[in-house]
């Protein structure tokens, strides 16, 4: 199903049959950098992470990380959206695009779609960025988008410092 759409792209909830796509993109390096190894060898298990993961958050929080295509051909050129994590008090935003489609501005377009979404359809007061101190590539997208800097952070499992950003969005009433 189709949630966003944005000039150039298209935005749609996950499906298992989206498992191929989802195993290569987890297990590209730049993925395994910045936001680490998901121990996803196989399509199996990468269906499983699908509907364990962006699935069942979609179907019980209404949003969740959505499949990102090409509007002209459909081709799946990675993931963005919102993921809510117990150790937040909001969702936060991502994103991953296959490296092939970095560098031409499609991980705004999505993230800022994902944004306008959040605020006008969601109506999310909040939305957070957990960005590695070091992704400079993410601090400037996070910043492009409005999300400012609130603090630094050390991952209380993974043991990872973590930058955590934060936007706002106007209250009911004042849409």
């Amino acid at each position: 199903m189709t949630v966003i759409e944005t000039p150039r792209l298209r935005l749609r909830t996950a499906s298992g049959g989206d498992a191929a796509f989802f195993l290569g993109l987890v297990n590209e390096p730049t993925w395994l950098a910045t936001i680490g190894d998901r121990q996803i060898h196989t399509v199996d298990a990468a269906r499983a992470a699908l509907e364990t993961g962006p699935i069942a958050q979609q179907r019980e929080l209404g949003y969740s990380f959505y499949i990102v295509e090409h509007r002209a051909d459909h081709v799946a050129i990675g993931m963005c959206g919102l993921i809510k994590r117990a150790t937040m008090p909001g969702p936060d935003i991502g994103y991953a695009l296959l490296p092939a489609y970095c560098g031409q501005g499609l991980a705004w377009e999505a993230s800022g779609g994902v944004l306008r979404h959040a605020r006008d359809v969601l109506r999310l007061p909040t939305v957070y960025g957990l960005v590695s101190p070091q992704n400079q590539t993410s601090i400037k997208l996070i910043n492009k988008l409005g999300l400012r800097f609130e603090r630094f952070s050390r991952q209380p499992i993974a043991g990872k410092d973590i930058n955590i950003y934060r936007k706002d969005f106007p209250g009911p009433g004042m849409w």
